[in-house]
This record gives C-alpha cells, structure tokens and sequence, in this order.
C-alpha cells in the first residue's frame, strides 16, 4: 500500500477549518479519535503525535520524528483549549468553595470560644434527640 500524502497543511492527519483554524483526526481501527481544534497547524500536528504515539504507531507515521518517549510527545502537544479553560474554570470554583469552607470554620471556632454554653446545650440536644 503506497504511504498517504500529507494534506495541504503539510502535516498528516490535519485539516484547516474555513475559520483559519486546523482540526485533526486519528483512526484507530474502525473508530474514528477526534483531537480538536488548535490555532496553529503545529499544535495540532504535535497533539496528533502524541496521541499516535499512544496507539503504538511508528515513528514514520508520524508529523515530528524528534519525539522518542511518552513523556516527550505530552510535553510537545498542547491541551486543548477548551479542556484547560474548562479545568480553570473548576479550578476557581473548587478555591472559592475552600475559602468559604474555611471561613465558616473560623467563624464556627470562634463562635464556639465567644459562647461555650450555647456549644454544650446544643451537644445536649442532640444527645437527647439521639436518645
């Protein structure tokens, strides 16, 4: 089987979008990887390394032939866009829940230490209830 030829892109496996951004598939067997869509024909070239390096491919199928470990095809491929400002986005939810959780156990504390005995009358109630 003769090899494929590169697309015009000049990278294997890349499309450029009518938007001036490039897309990019990879097939595994029958299925069909869809790995996103990057700004620049090099960053989508690098992704499609790293995942055909995931799937064992050989060197020769791939864009870059500089990448001989795992680690170095995740380093040379950036994330999706659209995956990393998702992360952010939970990243700043999960930080703003820990200074509220933190606040309100500072607030807690020191409601504890201004009002001992509404503490103790409040274990004894739900002693009570447990009862």
């Amino acid at each position: 089987m003769p090899p494929r030829r590169r697309s015009a892109s000049g990278y294997r496996g890349i499309r450029a979008r009518p938007s001036g951004r490039f897309d990019a598939e990879i097939r595994s067997g029958e299925e069909r990887i869809r790995l996103g869509t990057f700004d620049t024909a090099h960053e989508v070239a690098r992704a499609y390394d790293a995942v055909a390096w995931r799937l064992g491919r050989s060197r020769r199928q791939m864009n870059f032939h500089d990448v001989w470990t795992w680690e170095q095809a995740e380093q040379l491929a950036p994330p999706s866009p659209a995956i990393t400002h998702e992360q952010q986005r939970r990243q700043r939810e999960l930080e703003q829940r820990l200074l509220i959780t933190e606040r309100d156990e500072r607030l807690r504390l020191e409601w504890a230490r201004q009002f001992p005995e509404d503490v103790t009358a409040m274990e004894e109630f739900f002693t009570q209830k447990e009862e």
